[in-house]
């Protein structure tokens, strides 16, 4: 069973027209990347001060109205799915440890590595088991691909890494064109017109940047900002470059799942729990998942306060922890093809 039949349609509250979301997502793209370029750290910060925690209760909020009240015959794609979300996120976790476990520089390159086979593997797995429920798809393709990545990863461990830190906010945008597919296929055309303007803006980043000197400052925070967008990998290129267009990117993806989710995908207010499958199995099931949506909430305000106190180091917490909201992206976007 698709993740698109699992819940009746619903009209939305708030009326909304194709065009109408188009214009608003090339409006939020074109303002972000302004900010972006022009004081890239200051935008950094206060993109995940104000956003990181309020999109990742919506995103969790959307997935819940999207899964089955039971896994039934899909439960081994599930479980494999949830042991992979914590199991990797664990592992990335303790990737310090383990450089010192297999030594120095060169045992640092090994443990990364190692971290990006297991998740291609698993994404792999989850890819074939999808492929084999219905509707049935011919991904076979999946695995001289895979294989392909993995001598890629072990040649160059940390540009894997980089990338899949600025692919990440595309599939967003992915999940968004599916919820489209589903509900309003009218609207996708209106959106691939505004998806196009994406690739154009990040060029008009690029040309604009690519020879601008590389961002002042040595303190932790901007060397922790820097360091995420991959200055510590692509030493050549600008930073300033580097964090506009990570920092652009991250924007949208925010923008999609606090505007564009929200707008045509819960199909009630979130705190409507009549929308989620699970809530319909019974009264527990229901105060369990009520309890789950106030504690995501709590911890979001936890957040703002902790940033107020101590902006990086709350900062690193919360990029090693989002990993899986990361990962779970993946099998929700697998079941939704």
């Amino acid at each position: 069973m698709s993740t698109a039949t699992l819940t009746p349609k619903r009209a939305h509250p708030i009326p909304l027209s194709g065009s109408m979301l188009a214009a608003l997502m090339l409006t939020l793209a074109v303002c972000a990347a302004l900010h972006a370029g022009w004081t890239p750290i200051a935008f950094s910060i206060a993109t995940v001060f104000l956003f990181a925690g309020p999109h990742n209760w919506f995103e969790a909020r959307y997935i819940l109205g999207r899964l089955p009240a039971r896994a039934g015959k899909l439960w081994p794609f599930f479980l494999l799915s949830f042991i992979g979300i914590v199991g990797l996120t664990v592992l990335f976790a303790s990737l310090p440890w383990w450089a010192q476990f297999f030594g120095g520089y060169d045992g640092f390159l090994t443990a990364v590595a190692s971290w990006n086979s297991l998740l291609l593997i698993w994404i792999a797995v989850l890819v074939h088991m999808r492929s084999r429920q219905n509707p049935r798809q011919d991904w076979g393709w999946i695995w001289p691909l895979t294989f392909l990545l993995l001598a890629g990863t072990w040649m160059e461990p940390f540009w894997f890494s980089i990338a899949t830190v600025y692919l990440h906010p595309l599939m967003s945008l992915w999940i968004l064109d599916r919820e489209l597919a589903r509900s309003r296929p009218h609207w996708r055309r209106p959106y691939h017109v505004c998806l196009a303007a994406i690739p154009i803006l990040a060029g008009v980043l690029i040309w604009r940047l690519r020879n601008s000197p590389s961002l002042p400052g040595d303190d932790a925070l901007t060397l922790a900002i820097t360091n995420h967008a991959g200055a510590w990998v692509f030493e050549n290129l600008s930073t300033h470059l580097l964090v506009a267009m990570h920092t652009f990117l991250e924007m949208i993806h925010y923008g999609v799942w606090l505007i564009a989710i929200p707008l045509i995908g819960l199909r009630s207010l979130p705190w409507n729990l009549d929308t989620i499958p699970a809530a319909k199995r019974s009264m527990s099931w229901r105060r369990g998942i009520a309890l789950l949506l106030m504690f995501g909430l709590f911890i979001s305000v936890v957040m703002w306060v902790c940033f107020l106190v101590d902006y990086p180091t709350t900062r690193h917490i919360y990029f090693t922890v989002a990993l899986v909201h990361v990962l779970a992206e993946i099998p929700f976007l697998l079941r939704a093809l």
